[in-house]
Formats: structure tokens, C-alpha cells, sequence
């Protein structure tokens, strides 16, 4: 009861807050992205014949146009906007995308929610034949470019501790389980829920509040600024 009251007393100013506190420059546009850049190539799109809304929205719709247009240029179909598709859409060279840590944080947790199945592991390195928690969350970062020790509580130390009332979603969450110190890792998703390599589940999601979770609760670090 005590993490559902913590969860539901975070403000939206505290969210905007966070999200613009952290930047990075990118050079490409993804997934979960939204803003100018994007509503003017989806108005490219429309304009080409494909069945998109320039609503600024980067979503599964635009990812396949974006694909479809690439396959139509003789170019790598990702399903990206990087400056060679940008000039080839729009006709000019992208500017610079600077994203927060809301836009960081989407990566992370589109990347944890890949392995959801895998099954769990001890001392398993590979999605294929099992991971362990803290090497799950290992892959996981390492996908976006943030590179993590492999156990948990080396992972512990990394990063900027957060409390419980200004989790977002992204950072990773400890627990002390079966020994001393950080000895289980998720990462959190939102809404009180985090995504985790569960000794008898697997990969799965799971919920802060649950009691088992919240009796073993022992912190957060926030490691996009390891960027």
C-alpha cells in the first residue's frame, strides 16, 4: 500500500521536470519519438501515398512507411529516420534530434519488452538459452548504448539513486533477496510495475507493490546519465 500511495502522489510537473533534465544528441529518429521533425516527414509520407497522420507521432504506422519508402530508395529498410532518409524525404539535411530522458527511457523499456518469455536461467548470458536478472538488464542497457557491470550489486553502484516517488521508466530497481546487498535487478516500466528476469517466471513483469517486492525493495539508480 505503501509503494501504490508513492506512485500515485508523483506529479506531472515532477515528470516534465525529469524528462528535460537529461539530454542527448542523436542521429536518428525512432519508434516512441514525437514532435515537428516527424509530423513533417509523416506530411512527406501522406503526400507519397502512404497511409500515415502527420500527428507528430512516431508509431508502428509511420515505422512501416518509413520502411516501405527505404525499400523504394535502395536503402537499409530499419524503419528509421536517419539523415539519409530525412534529405531523401524532405529534401534537406536533418537537423540535430536532442532527446530527454522520457525519449532514452522508451528505448530501454521497448528493448526490455523484447526478451518477455525468456526464461530465467542462473548465470545464463543468452537470450536463447536463458538469462539471469542482471545479465537480462546488462542486454538490455547495452542495446541503447549504456554499458552495465554483470552482477547486480556492481550494477548497484552505478548510476544516480533514486527515490521510489521519482521513478521513470528506464531506471533500474534492486532488491535484496537471498543475500546481503543488491542480489535481484528490473527495470522499471511505469505505472508501479517494473520488468525483471524472474527465477520462477522468466522475463516478466511484475509489480513494486506486490508484497514479496516491496518487503525486498532496496533502492534505484538512474542509469541514462551513464550514457
Amino acid at each position: 500500500m505503501l509503494f501504490m500511495k508513492f506512485f500515485r502522489t508523483v506529479s506531472i510537473a515532477t515528470m516534465l521536470m525529469l524528462s528535460s533534465s537529461i539530454s542527448f544528441a542523436s542521429g536518428e529518429i525512432v519508434m516512441g519519438d514525437q514532435g515537428a521533425e516527424i509530423a513533417e516527414v509523416q506530411q512527406q509520407l501522406v503526400q507519397r501515398g502512404y497511409d500515415v497522420m502527420a500527428d507528430g507521432d512516431f508509431g508502428p504506422a509511420t515505422v512501416d512507411a518509413i520502411r516501405s519508402f527505404q525499400e523504394t530508395q535502395g536503402i537499409e529498410a530499419d524503419g528509421m529516420i536517419d539523415s539519409t532518409t530525412f534529405k531523401l524525404l524532405i529534401g534537406r539535411d536533418m537537423p540535430e534530434i536532442t532527446h530527454g530522458a522520457n525519449y532514452i527511457g522508451r528505448r530501454i523499456v521497448n528493448t526490455a519488452h523484447q526478451y518477455l518469455g525468456v526464461p530465467y536461467v542462473f548465470g545464463g548470458n543468452s537470450p536463447r538459452t536463458g538469462l539471469d536478472c542482471s545479465a537480462y538488464v546488462k542486454l538490455v542497457y547495452s542495446q541503447v548504448g549504456i554499458e552495465l557491470p554483470r552482477t547486480a550489486d556492481a550494477q548497484y553502484t552505478r548510476g544516480t539513486p533514486v527515490s521510489v516517488t521519482d521513478l521513470i521508466p528506464g531506471d533500474a530497481v534492486f532488491f535484496q533477496t537471498y543475500a546481503p546487498g543488491a542480489s535481484h535487478v528490473g527495470i522499471y516500466i511505469g505505472d508501479g510495475n517494473f520488468i525483471h528476469a524472474s527465477s520462477s517466471r522468466g522475463v516478466t513483469v511484475s509489480s513494486l507493490s506486490a508484497a514479496y517486492y516491496s518487503s525486498h525493495y532496496l533502492g534505484a539508480r538512474r542509469m541514462i546519465n551513464q550514457h
